[in-house]
């Protein structure tokens, strides 16, 4: 799956990654609205990983899909 994809489906997949990182608000989901740059983002925020962590955490997410 490519992040296009993601991003053009959005509201069906801010619900899967709620289930991945249960700590990201709707508010969170709002503010990233399919963009990747600011997903790995409110993953650092929220959960205090380094940028490395976040975007391989994303990457897996996105193979798993």
């Amino acid at each position: 799956m490519n992040w296009d994809r993601i991003e053009g489906n959005w509201k069906q997949f801010s619900g899967k990654v709620k289930q991945q990182w249960g700590k990201l608000t709707d508010d969170d989901l709002t503010v990233v609205e399919g963009r990747r740059v600011e997903l790995v983002g409110k993953i650092q925020e929220r959960y205090g990983v380094a940028k490395d962590e976040a975007e391989k955490q994303v990457d897996s997410w996105m193979r798993n899909m």
